[in-house]
């Protein structure tokens, strides 16, 4: 009996160190998913009078659309790498 008392006891206590490990799991993927921004910045190093005229996103890329500072353009974002993933310069 008293070793029946045991295996339940120690049981018990592994079901709840496992369901907390769980938990602590689940919330620390929830905080890490979505949070690409947050890694570092993306510098554009445009010239100065530059301005942003739109944004547009599909996936998991940006498309920046600037005017001013020379010709208008549009600046492709890879939201995944952070880095700029090409650059496309519009006729006037």
């Amino acid at each position: 009996m008293r070793a029946l008392k045991a295996a339940v006891i120690v049981m018990g206590v592994l079901i709840v160190v496992g369901t907390a490990a769980l938990l602590v799991l689940i919330v620390q993927k929830l905080n890490s998913t979505g949070t690409a921004v947050a890694r570092a910045p993306t510098v554009l190093d445009e010239p100065a009078g530059t301005r942003i005229a739109g944004v547009a996103a599909s996936g998991d890329r940006l498309a920046v659309q600037l005017q001013g500072g020379g010709a208008d353009r549009v600046v492709v974002i890879d939201l995944r790498s952070l880095s700029v993933a090409g650059r496309i310069a519009l006729a006037r």
